[in-house]
Order: structure tokens, then C-alpha cells, then sequence
């Protein structure tokens, strides 16, 4: 059965809401009937194609507010919730943290055996069939980006800055960005009265919140404080109907995801773990949170919820 709100008037304010899971969730939720207001960050070049998004959501009917601008700056936060108090006061369903602007650069020089593996499989290979080690590393690498994923372990690894690295400012500002920015977000929606009276507050984390992923250690550290940040969102906010929950997506090819090094290997493992058989889609976490905003969802609060068919307890 399809979830409807029709009727309801529901709000949801979207951040980061032209790509991935928050144009999925959008998406999900004009068809559902509920109101929306987007803040994205996009280049001129980009908006011819996010312009004709914004019309598909028009076209079924919902209100829609956009904001081309930074979430991060107070300034904005204020005017975007300022304006959207006109025509959302006490109808806002749902506000989701869905901003992926993070750091990742390592910690610390790869180091001179990290190719070790890869080498001595290509030396066995050469040796048992008779060719040269950069002609098979070639075929190899051409299947693997033809999509082979189990070929992952052979291709050539994945070549990371051995220059820049990880400082605190690079810490501090993926933190917030990816992290805490949902408190000042939903303290302004409280402070507004915009939150309806039984209303979500949800955030996206990934496994990367307990595995380690090279380049994603100011991206993990985000996940974790976004993670902490709403169980103490979920308990002081509960007594004003506001429930705040994260939802842990599986690894799902998005443009956010493609910007982390060793994108194709992270997606090829997940391939092969995933007991589905197929990577998860930004319209499978959409779906959720679309579930989430129901009446019959109203008592869960403070979770991690994951949206992965089984990825992560597949090991």
C-alpha cells in the first residue's frame, strides 16, 4: 500500500535536498503529498538539470520552496526558517540533515607494502600464464570498470594524496558540516514553532561509523558525533512531540559517494556482502524515511535505523 499524506498539509525541510538521498526522499514525499522546502548547494552549471527536478516535484501538486544557498551560515539558517514560519508554522513533519560536505584526506602516508598484496597476486598470475605483469593488470583494471566487481582485489589500488593530511580545521569543519549543523537547524525550527505536534528530526550515517575506510576519518568522526547528537536530541526534544532518529544507509552510489577515494572498491564490497545481491538505492532509504513520518511510526526515537537489505550483518 502506498503511504499518503494528502490533506495533511505536512511540511518536510530537506537539507541538501538536488541530489542522492535528499532528491530521493523529496521525490518520495511530493508523490506522498507532503510540502517541501529544499536547501541545496549547487553551481550554475548544475541547475538547468536540477531545475527540471524541481518541476517534476511541482507537477504533482506540492507547495516547493528552494534555497540555492550555504546551510551552513547562520545568516541563511535564519532566513530560510524565517520564511518558511509564512506557510509552515506548526506543520513541519519531518527536517533532514542530508548535507555531504566532508574532508577526506588520510591520516598518514599509505606506506610502502600497501600495494604488497596486489603485487604478489599479479607476479603469480604472470608467471602461471605467461604474460607480462601490465598486460593483465590492464585487463584486469578495464573489467573491473566494466563493472566484474569481484575483481576488486586485483585491480590497481587506489591512488591517495601522499601530500595533504587530515589537520583539525579539516576536523572540525566535516564535523559540523556532517555532523552538529542539525542542531542549530532544529533549534531554529523549535524556536520558530514550525515543528508540528508530533514531528521527525532525522540525519543519514553509514558504516563507515564503526569501520574504518581510508580518507573517511573526518567523515566517520562526523557520523559519530551526528549519531550521539541525536540520542540527546531524542531525549530532550521528546516531550514536545519531536522524535529524532538516523537512518544508517548501505553503501548506495550517489555523488557523495563517488567523491570518497576507493569509491568502485568500497561499492564492490559491498556487492559481494549484500545478501540482495544489488547495492542500495537512494529511493530504498526514501522509502523509509516516507514510513517514518506515519502515525504508526511515532514511537520510535533515538535510533540507528539500517537501510542496507542486510549488508551490514552479512559481515
Amino acid at each position: 500500500m502506498t503511504i499518503r499524506y494528502h490533506g495533511e498539509n505536512y511540511w518536510a525541510l530537506i537539507l541538501g535536498g538536488s541530489s542522492g538521498f535528499g532528491a530521493a526522499t523529496a521525490r518520495a514525499l511530493a508523490l506522498a503529498g507532503v510540502n517541501l522546502c529544499l536547501v541545496h548547494r549547487d553551481r550554475k552549471g548544475s541547475m538547468e538539470r536540477i531545475e527540471s527536478f524541481f518541476n517534476e516535484l511541482r507537477s504533482t501538486g506540492v507547495e516547493l520552496l528552494t534555497y540555492n544557498t550555504n546551510a551552513l551560515e547562520s545568516a541563511e539558517q535564519s532566513r530560510v526558517v524565517r520564511e518558511l514560519k509564512a506557510r509552515a508554522a506548526g506543520k513541519l513533519r519531518l527536517l533532514l540533515h542530508s548535507i555531504a560536505i566532508g574532508n577526506l584526506k588520510l591520516l598518514a602516508p599509505t606506506g610502502a607494502d600497501y600495494a604488497k598484496g596486489q603485487e604478489q597476486a599479479l607476479q603469480s598470475l604472470s608467471t602461471a600464464l605467461g604474460l607480462s605483469k601490465e598486460r593483465i593488470s590492464s585487463a584486469i583494471d578495464a573489467a573491473f570498470a566494466a563493472g566484474n566487481h569481484r575483481l576488486a582485489d586485483l585491480a590497481t589500488p587506489v591512488a591517495y594524496d601522499s601530500e595533504l593530511f587530515l589537520e583539525d580545521e579539516d576536523f572540525a569543519s566535516t564535523i559540523y558540516a556532517m555532523g552538529t549543523s542539525l542542531l542549530p537547524w532544529a533549534r531554529l525550527c523549535f524556536d520558530n514553532n514550525l515543528f508540528h505536534s508530533s514531528s521527525r528530526v532525522m540525519g543519514l550515517t553509514s558504516e563507515g561509523n564503526t569501520v574504518a575506510w581510508r580518507g573517511y576519518a573526518a567523515v566517520s568522526a562526523a557520523k559519530v558525533a551526528l549519531e550521539a547528537l541525536a540520542r540527546s536530541m531524542a531525549l530532550e526534544y521528546a516531550p514536545y512531540g519531536i522524535r529524532t532518529n538516523i537512518i544508517q544507509a548501505g553503501v548506495t552510489d550517489t555523488p557523495a559517494l563517488r567523491l570518497i577515494p576507493g569509491s568502485e572498491q568500497l561499492m564492490a564490497q559491498a556487492l559481494r556482502r549484500n545478501p540482495a545481491g544489488r547495492l542500495t538505492r537512494p529511493e530504498d532509504v526514501a522509502g523509509v524515511i516516507t514510513l517514518l513520518l506515519s502515525d504508526q511510526a511515532g514511537w520510535i526515537n533515538g535510533e540507528v535505523i539500517r537501510v542496507d537489505g542486510g549488508e551490514h550483518i552479512s559481515g
